[in-house]
């Protein structure tokens, strides 16, 4: 059962990790379109993962590391 209201640390949190993930496909050199392309979803899901207005499942999240070419630690550190 979520917590009602949510602790003030969550959206930051969920920030954080949309910011790794820009920073991780930044640093390799992709489009969102071509992150989106190498993990099969669409480019505004991981538009959305990275300004945080949607969270990525772990499976995403391991699919994300793999795709860039990072520990899955670095993105959720």
């Amino acid at each position: 059962m979520p917590l009602d209201p949510m602790p003030d640390w969550v959206p930051a949190r969920r920030r954080q990790i949309g910011e790794r993930i820009r920073a991780a496909r930044l640093h390799a050199n992709l489009t969102q379109e071509q992150l989106g392309e190498r993990i099969g979803r669409d480019r505004r899901t991981i538009h959305r993962w990275e300004y945080a207005t949607r969270v990525p499942d772990l499976e995403d999240l391991l699919l994300l590391a793999d795709a860039i070419g990072v520990p899955l630690r670095d993105l959720v550190g």
